[in-house]
């Protein structure tokens, strides 16, 4: 994470002062997203300060904890008590991967000459993702499934991570990537047939992160569910709020030949709605 954000930052920084080539349906203002970018930021550290905070479980907390599995809402409940160390570290991959995905858009003829601005608007979902997870994080105490149970280390159990159920970052993270990918391909190429299977990987890999939280026993199938849907929300209108507005009435000169054969000149009105 911190050598991704490195890169980010570094691409972003270089790249973003020259001038780009074509048109690219995005606009990056500094005043405007630097505010925004610095401000999630901000908002990350004081999210990670109040987690830093919290208690950990005790002994007695732990024999609450498993007394009240009866009382989990059934959508989750069937999850209570789950817990495999190695599907907790497969879903690391996907997760990984994911962050690359928007790196694709670099082979992409029509994204990469705006590289610097694509990847400044990245950093800024991936920071507006991290702010909304660490703050959430910090202020809400929800056991993770895992500690309904027994199968996991004592240690482990206890400790301030067993905490942090809601909701998954990792599912979050993932989609804000995917989907991120898939709305600026398809904002550059709108036309190309590519577009509903590049759609449909930004939805199965995020999915993916998901079954194996649930099954590693870090999430229920809520955390999951609204991670995905902020994820999704903030991959998909981060770019889609930096899109170019254009303007309602428009001039175009026209020439043309009428249906008696004879050429004329004229200039026309559009209206845009």
């Amino acid at each position: 994470m911190k050598f991704l954000k490195l890169l980010l930052i570094t691409v972003f920084i270089t790249q973003v002062t020259f001038a780009q080539k074509g048109n690219s349906p995005y606009e990056w203002k500094w005043k405007r997203d630097g505010i925004w970018t610095a401000g999630a930021f901000a908002a990350t550290a004081g999210g990670i300060y109040i987690i830093s905070k919290k208690d950990s479980y005790s002994d007695a907390d732990l024999i609450r904890i498993r007394s009240e599995k009866d009382d989990i809402n059934f959508i989750d409940q069937w999850a209570a008590g789950n817990y495999s160390e190695s599907a907790s570290k497969l879903s690391d991959i996907p997760f990984a991967l994911s962050f690359a995905a928007p790196f694709a858009l670099l082979f992409d003829d029509e994204a990469n000459e705006h590289s610097g601005q694509l990847f400044g608007i990245y950093l800024e979902s991936l920071a507006t993702t991290s702010a909304l997870f660490t703050i959430s994080a910090g202020l809400v105490d929800r056991s993770r499934p895992y500690v309904y149970g027994t199968d996991a280390p004592l240690e482990q159990r206890k400790s301030v991570s067993a905490t942090r159920s809601f909701y998954s970052g990792h599912v979050a993270a993932t989609t804000t990537a995917t989907f991120f990918a898939a709305k600026v391909y398809q904002d550059f190429n709108p036309d190309s047939p590519a577009v509903p299977y590049i759609w449909a990987g930004a939805a199965l890999l995020p999915a993916a992160v998901g079954y194996l939280r649930i099954k590693a026993g870090q999430h229920f199938l809520s955390d999951v569910l609204l991670g995905y849907g902020l994820g999704a929300i903030v991959g998909y209108y981060v770019p889609e709020l930096h899109k170019k507005k254009e303007n309602s009435f428009s001039f175009q000169p026209v020439m043309d030949q009428n249906f008696y054969g004879k050429n004329y000149q004229a200039i026309s009105l559009r209206y845009r709605f």
